[in-house]
């Protein structure tokens, strides 16, 4: 597996801002990719709830085919609104490209800035450093199951785990394959794929987690494999981060330990994502939600949209502009030019706008 595509024409991406402070991070992260001078062209899509409660539609026909035929990224803000209560249209967008364009491989990098954004005493930015790789197309987020006989005292609700072969194998080879490929914060190399299950209690899909993963870790002997169940993965996650390399789990704890991850690198407003599908296009959103509370008072961490959009930039093969984003955010950090959720007294904007300047002055 190749990292990064090599570096070719314009990059087209789709932009998708969405709902409450997507709407406001990722102009942010859109003008520290122009400071960059990085080589692409973008369109913006109004998919989200203004447009669902205006027409009704989430997705127009063909939206999805149309991401897939036309750009090379697709960067994402959050959804969700308390005006649309079923949150339905987020639904629609969220998982819909995520099923549809079959972008199995959730990458969540967990990495510590600056010691003073950890939670946990004594740790440093080298101590917490690992990449969790969630499956993202199946487990019990493709909503299978039902309700029976609702609202009554006998209602039942069945909700289904769906674990396939193809689906378990291919996020576990990917793991190996990124580990194999990546290096840490600190140019080391990445040496160890651990797998987070419930296999003791869920024994069907756990079975089948962990004979796959016995089978695919023998075709990377030089990289050591390992294993905990979720529950102690947590607690050692808190207890000591550093044992931690890349892990690879399923969809629904994959979505647990992140916002646990996120937690200890400075909370979810740091957090970064990509949705990849090797060889398509792929899609690359914040961890963070809509967060409608603040929505629309400049009070939003811009910082983990710029992070994500370093992510997309490495991926596209524009790495000497993902790496100024970086570096970038890395000062923000350091010189409290952020806003107050990291100790710094800027709003949304401002943030956005220090670190576009620290990018066109070079770091001076």
């Amino acid at each position: 597996m190749v990292p990064f595509p090599p570096v070719s024409e314009k990059k087209r991406i789709a932009v998708i801002p969405g709902d409450g402070i997507g709407k406001e991070v990722i102009p942010e992260a859109l003008k520290v990719i122009s400071a960059a001078g990085a080589d692409v062209e973008t369109t913006q899509f109004d998919w989200g709830a203004d447009r669902f409660l205006s027409d009704g539609v989430s997705v127009p026909p063909g939206g999805f085919a149309l991401l897939e035929r036309d750009f090379d990224a697709i960067l994402v803000g959050a959804f969700g609104d308390p005006r649309v209560s079923s949150n339905l249209h987020a639904k629609q967008i969220l998982l819909g490209m995520r099923f549809q364009m079959d972008l199995y491989a959730n990458i969540r990098p967990a990495r510590l800035l600056d010691a003073g954004l950890c939670p946990l005493k004594g740790v440093e930015p080298k101590d917490l450093d690992f990449v969790v790789l969630r499956e993202n197309t199946e487990g019990l987020y493709t909503d299978a199951g039902g309700v029976f006989k609702q609202d009554t005292a006998d209602e039942i609700a069945v909700q289904e785990d769906i674990n396939t072969r193809k689906g378990v194998e291919r996020i576990i080879r990917y793991a190996f394959e990124y580990c194999r490929h990546h290096s840490k914060g600190d140019g080391s190399r990445r040496q160890r794929v651990l797998m987070c299950d419930k296999s003791n209690a869920m024994t069907h899909a756990g079975g089948l987690w962990q004979r796959v993963f016995r089978e695919v870790s023998r075709e990377f002997p030089q990289l050591r494999a390992e294993h905990m169940y979720v529950d102690a993965l947590c607690m050692q996650m808190v207890r000591d981060p550093r044992q931690f390399d890349v892990i690879v789990t399923n969809n629904l704890f994959g979505d647990i330990i992140t916002d646990l991850a996120a937690g200890l690198a400075g909370g979810l407003g740091m957090a970064a994502s990509a949705n990849i599908h090797p060889g398509k296009t792929s899609m690359f959103e914040p961890v963070h939600g809509s967060a409608p509370l603040i929505a629309g008072k400049n009070m939003a961490n811009p910082l983990g949209a710029i992070l994500t959009a370093a992510m997309m930039l490495h991926h596209l093969g524009l790495t000497r502009a993902a790496n100024q984003l970086e570096d970038a955010v890395l000062d923000a950090v350091r010189q409290k030019k952020t806003t107050p959720d990291l100790g710094g007294t800027l709003g949304t904007r401002e943030v956005g706008e220090w670190v576009a300047d620290r990018i066109m002055r070079g770091g001076a």
